[in-house]
């Protein structure tokens, strides 16, 4: 049974840091590009980053550069998001999705095929 099993989430205060993990089962990791997205209270939900199959290729989105890092760990089926400098509006359920068509990076929400059940950050000003 595929799964996707996010951790990491927590309560920090601005400019603080977290490492978001997940953790992917039932699936050939490698076969498949992963994203982070996230969706703050009453807003839609967004692209954050992407990596490449070999991770080799990374992809963010705007609010996400300079601050956060996406890689994997091909060998643990896992991916990560470091997450640095976190600010108020970095406050968002942030979800790790699995795409398993072999193209560049997505950063729609549509075109990933399995989501985890998404974890809590929280920054506090």
């Amino acid at each position: 049974q595929l799964q996707l099993l996010e951790s990491g989430g927590g309560l920090v205060q601005t400019g603080g840091s977290l490492r978001l993990s997940c953790a992917a089962s039932g699936l050939t990791f490698t076969g498949y590009t992963m994203g982070w997205f996230r969706q703050g209270p009453g807003k839609k939900r967004e692209f954050v980053a992407g990596v490449s199959r070999d991770g080799g290729q990374t992809d963010y989105a705007d609010s996400a550069k300079g601050r956060f890092t996406i890689f994997r760990d091909n060998a643990k089926n896992a991916v990560y998001l470091q997450m640095d400098s976190l600010q108020p509006e970095d406050t968002a359920v942030y979800y790790c999705a699995a795409d398993q068509f072999q193209g560049p990076i997505a950063t729609e929400s549509g075109w990933y095929d399995h989501w985890g059940q998404g974890t809590q950050v929280t920054v506090s000003s």
